[in-house]
């Protein structure tokens, strides 16, 4: 049963703003609130969209193996607890999860039987560009390590079950949503549109 749907995409793809369309289209679905070291943007919650938490606690956790997977992304930490994946497979809930593509294929090795990636991309780097500048979150600089990032993450593509191309948001979230709902109908990988 794969109730775990993971989503992977560069930053400035338009992810999360798809997992919020989705969770709002399926509330059943359970959000994974992962950690984070960075610092919340303005319309982000502590504890809704990440635990905001420090570097020496992230590391804590870190030794006392309490994440399933963690990743460091330009000078910040990102986890997922292990205790929240636990709790889906034994509840059998639907659990949707925002991941950078390391820790979808940590997720997709570890629980091949549970776990669905769909992997988000722009349509171009120059689209990604404009949309990260426009952002206006990230210096130059930070968005170059992000464009360069994004060129690493293309090369996991194929590794995903499904790649979704976001050129317009209203066209993707409704792909997006197609998607989960044959997913939940119980339907082959071949069979999605």
């Amino acid at each position: 049963m794969k109730n775990i749907i993971s989503i992977s995409a560069p930053s400035g793809s338009g992810k999360t703003t798809l997992c919020r369309a989705l969770q709002k289209d399926n509330p059943d679905i359970q959000w994974s609130v992962s950690c984070t070291t960075r610092l919340p943007r303005s319309f982000e919650t502590d504890g809704i969209d990440y635990h905001f938490i420090t570097h020496q606690a992230f590391e804590s956790k870190i030794e006392a193996g309490d994440f399933i997977e963690y990743e460091d992304v330009h000078g910040e930490y990102y986890g997922t607890l292990k205790k929240t994946i636990e709790e889906a497979l034994q509840n059998k809930s639907s659990l949707l999860m925002e991941l950078d593509v390391k820790g979808s294929m940590n997720l997709k090795t570890r629980f091949p039987d549970n776990v669905f990636l769909i992997f988000i991309v722009p349509p171009s780097i120059e689209a990604l560009r404009d949309r990260l500048q426009k952002r206006g979150s990230d210096s130059e600089e930070r968005i170059e390590k992000r464009l360069q990032r994004f060129e690493e993450e293309l090369g996991y593509k194929d590794n995903f079950d499904y790649t979704l191309i976001n050129e317009n948001v209203l066209e993707a979230t409704k792909e997006l949503l197609e998607v989960v709902s044959e997913l939940n109908k119980g339907m082959s990988f071949v069979d999605l549109p």
